[in-house]
């Protein structure tokens, strides 16, 4: 990570969220550098599904190269489900797997339009790289399989579900 210019915070706290904002809008304003390559799920997933984006990536202007990763588990499953196995084991079914094999679809360009805010932008952009690695959108954050889900989100699930029958 030192070769590189990673851009390292701690997402709870204010301060480092303003510093990274500030070091990507420098970043995307001279264009001499490199694109950022940035995950904007926070987390890794299942492989079936695009959780939803953190708004920061989309704020700070310039444009999105998406990009939509699937891997393939025909031959070995590159997903850790950390619930179940530990980091040892995970890395040893990953390195005595037959091959880990990943499509990767780039996709065209995408700005932000004049009227939208970055949560739409953001949505946009989740959708178009779901529809192309063939996986469904989801509306909540990953970080959700590792903490209880608030009471008031569940609620609302319930009414969007009752108002379907």
């Amino acid at each position: 990570m030192q070769t590189s210019q990673h851009v390292l915070f701690e997402r709870s706290e204010m301060k480092d969220r303003h510093l990274v904002r500030k070091k990507i809008r420098e970043h995307i304003a001279d264009k001499a550098k490199l694109p950022i390559l940035i995950f904007p799920e926070g987390t890794c997933i299942n492989n079936t599904s695009v959780m939803m984006f953190k708004k920061g990536s989309f704020e700070v202007g310039g444009t999105i190269h998406p990009v939509a990763i699937k891997y393939d588990p025909r031959f070995g499953d590159a997903f850790w489900n950390s619930t179940k196995y530990s980091v040892m084991t995970y890395a040893f079914n990953v390195i005595t797997s037959w091959a880990i094999v990943c499509n990767v679809w780039y996709l065209p360009p995408m700005v932000k339009e004049e009227e939208e805010d970055a949560v739409h932008f953001a949505n946009r952009v989740k959708a178009v790289i779901a529809a192309r690695g063939g996986m469904s959108v989801l509306p909540w954050d990953g970080g959700l399989k590792r903490k209880k889900v608030k009471e008031s989100f569940k609620e609302e699930q319930q009414k969007k579900y009752c108002q379907i029958a």
